[in-house]
């Protein structure tokens, strides 16, 4: 891929590299001759040194980094994270944000990613009249619905996640046939073994809810393995007075922004976030939970579905408000703006 690259690459260009997958790009660029500056993204989130010291040949793969004259992570701990890494175990000099690395300085900072908010916005306000959602809607026949949209990824915690909604209906009873659950799961990776235990874990936990719990025209979990288009999606979200976005690990989690942006201001739903998404340090009005803690769960739950309008509305202005200032395009702007300083 380098070798195709360098000879359309001129140094007074700039080079925005993305994800793991090309992590050592910027070095061979170099070794091509390529002058120009590179910057470079990850959008997962960084284990600590501890665990990164645990990869085979991590010293060479992670070195390369150094050829970056920028590298942006989700979020602080990720910065700080990396830093140490650089300094700890490959010897970089360190100065406020900058390290030092064979007499190449790299600048390390975060640049948490974020969505195009205003376009979420209109489009979930569009989609309340399409066939879908009004579907959907009148399906719940009143009911409250809980809504999460997620690939289908162990990552994600959709087995804690129904187990948590199945206990839910156990401990509060009141709700049984007042709210439904609707996951949207779109299958990846199918040809690996685990990611297919996934997916029949998954099966068989909303099957036992179900039939536990479902009445003649109440179904408590709706588990869906197909993909929407995004405007769909975004109606789907307007009419949800729950989100729940319950990763164990998560770089962002641009769901939970999308969720927020989607709501409306009047009558806005709740959002329900593990504090391990990178999104948590972003929008502490969200009601963060441990995906860990199968309690916890079920309180956020019940939080959620029962806080008063005044409450809500108050945590979902503060939520837009940031999300609209720190956009998508704010994004770029700050990302591109550090690249050529």
């Amino acid at each position: 891929f380098a070798e195709n690259l360098a000879p359309l690459l001129r140094d007074g260009d700039r080079i925005w590299v993305h994800d793991y997958h090309l992590i050592p790009l910027a070095s061979e660029l170099r070794a091509l001759g390529v002058g120009a500056r590179t910057g470079f993204f990850l959008h997962i989130p960084l284990p600590p040194t501890e665990l990164l010291i645990n990869l085979p040949c991590h010293a060479d793969l992670l070195a390369t980094l150094g050829a970056c004259d920028l590298v942006g992570v989700q979020n602080r701990d990720d910065a700080r994270a990396l830093c140490d890494y650089f300094t700890r175990v490959l010897g970089a000099q360190r100065s406020r944000d900058d390290v030092e690395l064979a007499g190449r300085k790299t600048r390390i900072a975060p640049f948490p990613i974020s969505i195009d908010t205003a376009a979420v916005a209109r489009q979930s306000q569009a989609a309340v009249g399409k066939p879908a959602v009004r579907k959907l809607r009148d399906s719940l026949s009143g009911r409250k619905l809980a809504i999460g949209v997620d690939r289908l990824d162990y990552s994600k915690g959709l087995t804690r996640r129904f187990e948590a909604f199945g206990r839910f209906l156990s401990d509060h009873r009141e709700w049984r046939s007042r709210v439904s659950f609707l996951q949207i799961a779109p299958p990846s990776r199918e040809e690996v073994p685990e990611y297919r235990e996934l997916r029949s874990r998954l099966e068989r936990s909303a099957g036992a809810t179900n039939g536990r719990y479902a009445e003649p025209d109440w179904v408590p979990i709706r588990y869906v393995n197909r993909s929407f288009a995004q405007a769909t999606l975004a109606g789907f979200y307007r009419i949800a007075q729950l989100g729940l976005v319950t990763p164990l690990r998560d770089g962002m989690n641009l769901v939970a922004k999308e969720f927020v942006a989607a709501q409306p201001p009047d009558d806005p739903g709740v959002l329900v976030l593990s504090r391990f998404a990178g999104a948590a340090g972003e929008l502490p009005q969200a009601i963060l939970v441990n995906p860990y803690d199968p309690e916890g769960l079920v309180e956020g739950i019940e939080q959620g579905l029962t806080m008063p309008l005044a409450e809500r509305r108050d945590r979902w202005a503060a939520m837009f408000e940031h999300i609209s200032g720190h956009d998508i395009a704010a994004w770029r702007k700050d990302f591109l703006a550090a690249l050529g300083a």
